[in-house]
């Protein structure tokens, strides 16, 4: 694995994001490599599931690189295919899968986190949907994520500020299950207390939802990889990659 750490405890994996020198940002063979990953964590005998980065941060979502392969149609397919594959993996999975999360989850690596079924951060990480950002509209789920966590209404308004949430304010909002200061002891420990619990019990309740709730998902990953395409080729989004490429400030125009 070029990409990854994948250790197996008594108690649960142990799933690592290794990509650290650029704060785990998914490029398009670590999205691959992802994918590949779950589908193998899939077969573990283990029933619990932890997720979490190597190095400053948990994930800083789509590595801005990858945007320039957007306007060609087979890589993007594959691009999208790989990220749905990633998020309907955690989701439909017969685990348990809690992310651990500290420095920044923003982006495609919040709603990586999201779809997770547990979520516990450092009191000081940094939680954003921050799509806007670069002119482009949550995607890997974060519409369905939003709302399953939010509301609808809260949703939007999260998704159109891009705000910066720290763990514990995130926390507060329900983004967030749990926050501490120790994150993979207390991490650690969460995954050796489930395993004492009746698990068959956990995972026939995440089943039950999660079947009701796949194809709204499926309808909301769809209507992602087709707005994403589209806002792709706006001015605000070429102007937000030119902007990045020159460490400079975008200038938008809602073009």
């Amino acid at each position: 694995m070029n990409y990854f750490r994948l250790e197996q405890h008594d108690s649960f994996v142990h799933v690592q994001l290794a990509r650290p020198d650029k704060y785990n940002a998914l490029n398009a063979p670590m999205l691959k490599e992802f994918r590949e990953v779950l589908e193998e964590v899939r077969g573990y005998e283990a029933d619990l599931v932890l997720i979490s980065g190597e190095g400053p941060g948990f994930c800083a979502g789509g590595d801005i690189s990858m945007m320039k392969e957007f306007s060609d149609d087979e890589k993007y397919s594959a691009l999208m295919n790989d990220i749905e594959a990633i998020v309907k993996e955690i989701y439909t999975m017969p685990k348990i899968v809690v992310a651990a999360v500290h420095g920044s989850a923003v982006g495609l690596g919040l709603s990586i986190a999201l779809s997770c079924d547990y979520i516990i951060a450092e009191k000081n990480a940094v939680f954003s949907m921050n799509f806007i950002g670069i002119g482009l509209a949550p995607d890997g789920g974060g519409h369905y994520w939003l709302k399953e966590r939010l509301g609808v209404h809260h949703a939007k308004q999260y998704a159109w500020e891009g705000a910066k949430l720290s763990g514990e304010e995130a926390q507060e909002l329900k983004l967030v299950d749990m926050v501490t200061e120790e994150l993979m002891s207390q991490a650690e420990a969460l995954m050796t207390s489930w395993s004492r619990r009746p698990l068959r019990s956990m995972i026939a309740t995440k089943t039950l939802y999660h079947q009701a709730g796949v194809k709204e998902l499926d309808y909301y990953l769809q209507q992602e990889r087709i707005n994403q395409r589209k806002l792709s080729e706006t001015k605000d989004h070429k102007e937000a990659v030119r902007a990045f490429m020159e460490k400079r400030k975008p200038e938008f125009t809602g073009e």
